[in-house]
């Protein structure tokens, strides 16, 4: 298990000193923490402020999220004109046994028999197989869905209250052959403008675990980058680098905690940008551990879960950074697994 991970359950009954909240702020006594980075609203209504449902952006029952950005023609638009050159960089990396898992997860491919099936007919064909096992939407470059992160409201284990993207409850959600409500069927195929933001060469070293990525960071690199005027849209896809890609052949140290982005930034993701999908080189995008013990993936919560933006995970962003493209066409389609929680897939850049 990620170090971080572990101790989850110490961090979420931590007290938390920092910001305006009372010093009870704990799992127990969440409705003292009002005035946290990741609380919305004058109430205490959630574990996130005020509730988050209906979306004001996409209305009650929405599934897509920030995916129906993609559905409007002047955002693909924009995202075309967005290449240049026509070259094309792999953002993901190949899934195998080796690469970082995130807990207890698996990724298992076997052949069953080589070939598989044949000989057959006079031209005596025959094929391989495979059969793979593993958390299909969770593991290697990974994609989380609408259905991946929620809050429990109300009393713990009461399913009525558990609340994901648009209000969703885990007993109407549930279901033993997958997610009735806000599977990865539901989302629309991205074709945004991407924009990344190299903080890693703004800080001139690879980014420690626990790093905060600030607004101050994200405008020094876009000085560094020759983009200081440049103006984000809704919709663009917003790639953060922190070098952590760095430790991707190296599973202990890449599983033990990350640099990340913290609420000051989701915060400008959400509401300055309305960004269709955000992304890094580490496991959760988020910093982790992040700075206030009390906050346990609260990005994750406040990007996914509050305003239905999507994440991408586990980049490879050292090489377009090594040929310094920060604006292109990125496209990425969810595998429409019904009822998956996310999805594995191969996320591309045009230049």
């Amino acid at each position: 298990m990620r170090k971080a991970i572990v101790t989850a359950a110490a961090l979420l009954g931590a007290v938390a000193c920092s910001g305006t909240a009372s010093a009870e702020c704990t799992a127990e006594n969440w409705k003292d923490c009002a005035g946290k980075p990741w609380v919305d609203g004058k109430v205490m209504d959630t574990p996130l402020g005020s509730k988050w449902w209906p979306n004001p952006l996409w209305g009650a029952g929405d599934q897509a999220g920030s995916t129906n950005w993609y559905t409007k023609p002047e955002v693909i638009k924009r995202a075309l004109s967005a290449t240049k050159n026509g070259k094309v960089y792999k953002l993901g990396h190949e899934y195998n046994t080796e690469m970082p898992l995130f807990g207890a997860r698996k990724f298992s491919l076997r052949i069953p028999g080589t070939p598989t099936g044949g000989t057959f007919g006079a031209n005596r064909i025959m094929w391989n197989d495979e059969f793979l096992a593993t958390e299909i939407g969770q593991v290697g470059t990974q994609f989380d869905g609408l259905g991946h992160i929620g809050v429990q409201v109300g009393a713990s284990g009461d399913k009525n209250e558990m609340r994901w993207y648009n209000g969703f409850t885990a007993q109407e959600m549930g279901g033993a052959y997958g997610l009735q409500k806000l599977g990865t069927q539901a989302l629309h195929p991205i074709i945004a403008r991407g924009i990344l933001l190299d903080i890693q060469a703004v800080r001139g070293r690879d980014m420690e675990k626990g790093e905060l990525i600030t607004m101050a960071d994200v405008k020094a690199a876009l000085k560094k980058q020759g983009m200081e005027n440049f103006k984000f849209a809704a919709g663009d896809a917003i790639l953060f680098r922190t070098g952590w890609e760095s430790h991707w052949g190296n599973p202990a140290k890449f599983n033990d905690g990350c640099p990340g982005i913290g609420m000051e930034v989701a915060r400008w993701i959400a509401e300055d940008v309305q960004a269709g999908v955000t992304g890094g080189d580490t496991w959760p995008v988020d910093a982790v551990p992040n700075p206030d013990p009390a906050c346990v993936f609260c990005v994750h919560q406040y990007l996914q879960t509050r305003h239905g933006i999507v994440n991408q995970e586990n980049m490879k962003l050292s090489e377009l950074a090594k040929d310094g493209v920060y604006v292109f066409t990125y496209m990425y389609s969810p595998v429409p697994i019904t009822g998956a929680t996310g999805s594995i897939g191969a996320p591309v850049a045009i230049n």
